[in-house]
C-alpha cells in the first residue's frame, strides 16, 4: 500500500436517519427508471419518513458512478426534484465502488470543519442505463456527415459506413476494467484468489451464505427500504436478486467467467449488476439536539488507502488496518463487520489477509456481513458504501452493539474503511 488518508472526527458527526429503494438486478424492475428518480425517491421517502422540512439541509453530497449523460450533476436534480431550496448547493462524487462511502466522508468532514451542520447524502446507480457507445470509426464518418452540404457528399458518407461501425461498445465493460493494468475487475480476483489460496469450493459457499443470510433477514431489513412507485400506479418494495432457493449444487454448475480453463470466479459467487439507490441525513451533535433527532450512529474515523491495482480487492485490508491503527481498536473489539462482497474471493482473501498481514486479530465470521451483501442484494456501485453504513447501523442497534467497522475495495486499487458507534 502506497497512499493512506485517515480522519478521526473531533466532533460528533451523526447518521441521523436513512432509506433507500429496492435493489433490483440489471435490466429487471428498474431498466427504464432513471438514476435521478431512483434518488428522488429515496430522498422524498427519507423527508417524509422524518417528517423533515428540507430546508434545515445546508448542502446535498451523493454518489453516482454511471453518471447519466442527461443529468449533470445528479446530486443537485436529485436535490431540487425532492423540494431542498434551490439556494443550497449540491455536488456529485466519484470514487468507484466506493462513491457512497465518498459522500459520507465528505459530508462528515464539512461538519467536523464547521462547513455546515446538516448534510443531505448517500448514492444512486443506474447500471441498466450504462450506455452503449459509438466506435470512433462511425463517430468520424457520423461528423462529416453533418459538415455535408451537397446532396452527393451526403450520399457518398453514407455509403462508406460498414457494419463493424455499428457494433457497440459496451460502456459498463469498460467501466468495470482498469485501463493503467489491463485487467477487469473479475481477473483481479481471480489474481487474489490463486494467491491466497482461496478456493472454488470456499468462494461457492461463501456465496451460498449470503443468499440464506439475506433470505433469512428479509423481513428486518425491509425496515430500511421505502417502496418505489411508478407512474402506473404500481409499486416494488423489495429486493429482487436474493435467492432463498439457492443450492451449492445449483452454484458449482456455473463456469468461469474470467478465466475460462482454470478459472474459480463465476456469476454465482460475484455480486450482482444491480439499480438502485440510497438516501442518508448527516448531521452533527447541535442539529442533532435542536431538531430532536435519535439518530442510528455517529461516524468516529475513516481511512482511504491506495493499493497495486492487480490486487484491488485487497484495499479493504490497508484501509482498515490504517484506521485501526489511528484509534487503537482491534478486530474483535467491533460488533459487526462488513465487507463488501465485490466478490467472494475478494472478501475470503481479505480475511485471510488481515489475520496474516496484520496484528488486528481475525475477523469472527459470526459477525461478518450478518445479513448478507452484494452477492445476495446487488453492487449498484455508486450506492453501495450508503447501503453498507445504514444497514450496518440499523443491525448495530438492533443487536444493542456499540461499534461496527464497514469496508470496500474499490476499483483501480483502493479501499476505504469506516468506524460507526452507537452510544
Amino acid at each position: 500500500c502506497d497512499i493512506y488518508n485517515v480522519t478521526v472526527m473531533n466532533k460528533n458527526v451523526y447518521r441521523v436517519d436513512g432509506t433507500r429503494t429496492p435493489f433490483c438486478k440489471m435490466g429487471t424492475t428498474f431498466a427504464k427508471t432513471s438514476a435521478a428518480d431512483l434518488g428522488v425517491s429515496a430522498t422524498k421517502a427519507l423527508f417524509a419518513k422524518m417528517d423533515l422540512n428540507p430546508d434545515v439541509i445546508d448542502e446535498s453530497v451523493m454518489g453516482c458512478v454511471c453518471q447519466p449523460a442527461d443529468t449533470a450533476n445528479i446530486t443537485r436534480v436529485i436535490a431540487l426534484k425532492s423540494g431542498v431550496p434551490k439556494s443550497v448547493p449540491a455536488y456529485t462524487v466519484h470514487r468507484n465502488c466506493a462513491s457512497g462511502f465518498e459522500s459520507i466522508t465528505q459530508a462528515s468532514d464539512k461538519i467536523n470543519a464547521d462547513r455546515g451542520s446538516v448534510y443531505l447524502s448517500g448514492g444512486t446507480e443506474n447500471m441498466t442505463q450504462a450506455p452503449f457507445l459509438y466506435r470512433s470509426s462511425a463517430v468520424d464518418k457520423f461528423t462529416k456527415l453533418s459538415k455535408c452540404r451537397t446532396f452527393r457528399d451526403r450520399l457518398h458518407t453514407i455509403l462508406s459506413f460498414r457494419p463493424k461501425d455499428f457494433a457497440p461498445i459496451i460502456s459498463l465493460r469498460l467501466g468495470l476494467s482498469d485501463v493503467t493494468v489491463g485487467m477487469n475487475m473479475g481477473e483481479t480476483a481471480e489474481l487474489i484468489a490463486r494467491e491466497s489460496g482461496v478456493t472454488r469450493y470456499h468462494q461457492d459457499k461463501f456465496a451460498l451464505e449470503s443468499h440464506l443470510k439475506a433470505f433469512v433477514a428479509i423481513e428486518k431489513m425491509s425496515s430500511e427500504i421505502s417502496p418505489f412507485y411508478f407512474a402506473d400506479g404500481t409499486f416494488v418494495d423489495a429486493d429482487n436478486g436474493i435467492r432463498g432457493e439457492q443450492s451449492m449444487g445449483a452454484l458449482e454448475k456455473l463456469k468461469p467467467v474470467f478465466d475460462r480453463k482454470q478459472g474459480t470466479v463465476t456469476a454465482g459467487n460475484a455480486s450482482q449488476i444491480t439499480d438502485g439507490a440510497v438516501s442518508l441525513l448527516i448531521a452533527d451533535e447541535n442539529a442533532v439536539k435542536q431538531n430532536n433527532w435519535n439518530p442510528l450512529g455517529r461516524i468516529s474515523a475513516y481511512a482511504y488507502a491506495g493499493c497495486d491495482p492487480e490486487r484491488m480487492g485487497l484495499g479493504p485490508v490497508y484501509a482498515i488496518q490504517k484506521v485501526c491503527e489511528e484509534t487503537g481498536y482491534k478486530l474483535d473489539d467491533f460488533d459487526l463487520i462488513e465487507v463488501n462482497e465485490a466478490f467472494a474471493a475478494q472478501v475470503l482473501a481479505v480475511c485471510k489477509q488481515l489475520k496474516k498481514t496484520t496484528d488486528l486479530g481475525e475477523v469472527d465470521f459470526a459477525k461478518l456481513n450478518v445479513n448478507g451483501g452484494a452477492i445476495a442484494l446487488g453492487h449498484p456501485v455508486g450506492s453501495s458504501g450508503s447501503r453498507i453504513a445504514l444497514t450496518t447501523l440499523k443491525e448495530l442497534e438492533r443487536r444493542g452493539g456499540k461499534r461496527a467497522l464497514i469496508s470496500l475495495c474499490i476499483g483501480g486499487g483502493q479501499g476505504g474503511a469506516i468506524i460507526l458507534e452507537r452510544e
